[in-house]
């Protein structure tokens, strides 16, 4: 799923920064740019980082909100 639509970054590229070596945002970002052009994808990257760090699935904790 994409993370980012200005840099094309996905949760799987965001992963695979992680288990390079990345151990927080600020980490993913330097490496990727995640969060350096609108910032609208700030919240989804964190919460992925947390659910790859604490060892949670995304498709067990579902990162999609409803719409209002």
């Amino acid at each position: 799923m994409y993370v980012c639509f200005c840099r094309g970054i996905t949760d799987g590229d965001i992963r695979n920064a992680i288990s390079k070596g990345a151990s927080d945002f600020n980490d993913v970002r330097e490496e990727l740019g995640v969060g350096t052009q609108c910032g609208k994808c700030a919240r989804l990257a964190n919460e992925v980082i947390s659910d790859v760090l604490d060892g949670s699935s995304a498709d067990s904790n579902g990162l999609f909100y409803n719409v209002a």
